[in-house]
């Protein structure tokens, strides 16, 4: 399609919560014969910073499916195309009723047992967003892990809908990816209180009909030590995220114990969700961390340029290497984005792992 034959097509979306009022325009615009992919944001009412997700101008299929996906990344974060863009007020409207089952961090000493444990099988943990999928027959609505509903990548979306009946699986969503590893609702059914290793086989059952569905995929499980200790190398060998343990007979409890669980994860690599202290001059923003009722910092983080610079008290996700334990100072911190599925008063000092002495 020629840049004479197709219309501009532009969407603005608004996002309101505490004293954050923004405003995200997107549009796909001519440039000769081919298009490009242009953007702007900032504070509802002040001059807007803009940018393009295209180098160069592309054919209007690529223009098309940067500009989904790009609306798509935005509403899953809370932006939505009313003015009033209230998206993550929590009111029955924005409720799912639908809570996932969170899984408290175990430490290296453990995993050892873990591996050689028949009750327990292990998987891949992915660096993504916990995400279920509400699906009743051609409808689908996503569910983070506050239990509120935000929007899908459009390649998800229509990978799930190749698949029959209605269902709810519990995943990670990674990029335009959706790596599945548990079932809640099947065709009415609640098959929560099942076990795991019996709502697993359904879930595997489910996606062996015969379609395409690229985008979404069944989590690897390992179940005997051999695999699972060969996961594991594998898995660090790889510099991954890290791995689960799940126990099989435990049925899909929401929400995370105050300790331990039939579900249990490590992380290869270091990260942790903090709060926004102050933004510094050149692209750099000091985090804090809470311990008890008071906030600590841990230094400063560089905000790559693909990124917006979070406001003053916004959530946002950090990798590092360790910590230093007498100034909880960051070392080698590499900003991930914001986490507007964490709470404040969960980016806990606890998160840190200080350098072994």
């Amino acid at each position: 399609m020629s840049a004479v034959m197709a219309a501009p097509e532009r969407v603005s979306l608004y996002y309101r919560e505490g004293s954050s009022d923004k405003v995200y325009q997107a549009a796909i615009e001519p440039a000769g014969e081919l298009f490009v992919v242009n953007f702007a944001y900032g504070r509802r009412g002040s001059t807007l910073t803009t940018g393009t997700k295209t180098a160069s101008p592309v054919d209007y299929g690529t223009a098309k499916r940067i500009f989904t996906k790009l609306v798509n990344e935005k509403k899953a974060k809370g932006y939505t195309e009313g003015e009033n863009g209230t998206p993550y007020q929590h009111t029955d409207k924005q409720a799912s009723g639908i809570l996932p089952q969170l899984l408290n961090p175990i430490e290296e000493a453990g995993v050892e047992r873990l591996l050689h444990d028949d009750d327990y099988c292990a998987q891949e943990k992915f660096d993504g967003r916990h995400l279920l999928v509400r699906k009743q027959d051609e409808h689908l609505e996503g569910i983070n892990k506050k239990g509120l509903l935000i929007g899908l990548p459009e390649t998800v979306s229509n990978d799930l809908r190749k698949l029959p009946g209605s269902f709810i699986p519990d995943g990670e969503s990674v990029g335009d990816d959706y790596h599945v590893f548990d079932l809640l609702e099947l065709n009415g059914e609640n098959v929560r209180p099942l076990p795991y290793r019996t709502r697993l086989a359904r879930l595997v059952n489910l996606f062996s009909f015969r379609t395409q569905h690229p985008h979404v995929r069944l989590v690897e499980t390992a179940f005997t030590t051999e695999r699972k200790t060969a996961l594991w190398q594998r898995l660090r060998r790889e510099n991954r995220e890290g791995i689960v343990f799940k126990r099989l007979d435990a049925p899909y409890t929401p929400g995370k114990p105050s300790s331990g669980g039939a579900q249990l994860k490590f992380k290869f690599v270091a990260t942790l969700s903090a709060i926004v202290a102050k933004v510094n001059t050149r692209r750099s923003v000091e985090i804090s961390l809470l311990q008890g009722r008071n906030l600590i910092s841990c230094g400063n983080v560089t905000i790559p340029a693909n990124h917006d610079i979070p406001k003053v008290g916004a959530v946002v996700e950090v990798r590092f290497l360790y910590a230093h334990r007498e100034s909880h100072a960051l070392y080698q911190p590499v900003y991930l984005g914001p986490r507007d599925d964490v709470e404040a008063g969960e980016c806990l000092a606890a998160q840190l792992k200080y350098k072994a002495e």
